[in-house]
């Protein structure tokens, strides 16, 4: 006997099936939801999940993020996961267009972006900027495993900066 599912069924299905590793079955449930409501904002962002964390398929998780963002732009969810992918990627610009929205949405995770924005300062070797984005995420930290890791994005800059300095000698007579 076959079981039918509303749209809405069927995707908490899909989020179960990934939470418990059932990644194909809950890929092809979250399709069929797209095929059938292609406007479903949070079928498209756990298919970007997928392609991004486990498939590695950055092109397709960008559109799914994207989407997801431009459908639901208040679901506050999507915005670290886009983010991160933008970081990964290094579109810079269009990390900057998103976290201009993101930082303005209620439930978003300003920590969380503010290391993603740290550690893009600190690929540029823009150790000042890097060092307040840390700073920055340390003043709205809640979660004491991410506080950690702000503390140790703080402590490696701290060592890149000594690091880049060199060595200065003095003769003395």
């Amino acid at each position: 006997m076959d079981t039918y599912y509303n749209i809405e069924e069927k995707y908490l299905l899909a989020v179960e099936e990934l939470k418990y590793g059932e990644t194909p079955k809950s890929l092809q449930l979250l399709n069929e939801i797209i095929i059938n409501d292609p406007l479903h904002a949070r079928a498209h962002f756990q298919l970007g999940k997928i392609y991004y964390y486990d498939l590695n398929d950055y092109n397709t998780a960008g559109f799914h993020f994207k989407t997801s963002n431009e459908l639901e732009p208040n679901f506050p969810d999507v915005y670290f996961h886009y983010m991160h992918l933008l970081q990964f990627l290094q579109m810079e610009k269009q990390f900057e267009v998103v976290k201009a929205k993101a930082m303005i949405i209620p439930g978003v995770n300003l920590a969380s972006i503010y290391i993603l924005a740290g550690l893009i300062d600190e690929r540029h070797k823009n150790w000042a900027a890097a060092t307040d984005n840390y700073h920055r995420a340390f003043l709205e930290v809640t979660d004491k495993l991410l506080k950690e890791e702000i503390e140790d994005s703080l402590k490696r800059i701290s060592q890149k900066v000594r690091k880049s300095q060199g060595y200065t000698y003095t003769v003395i007579d």
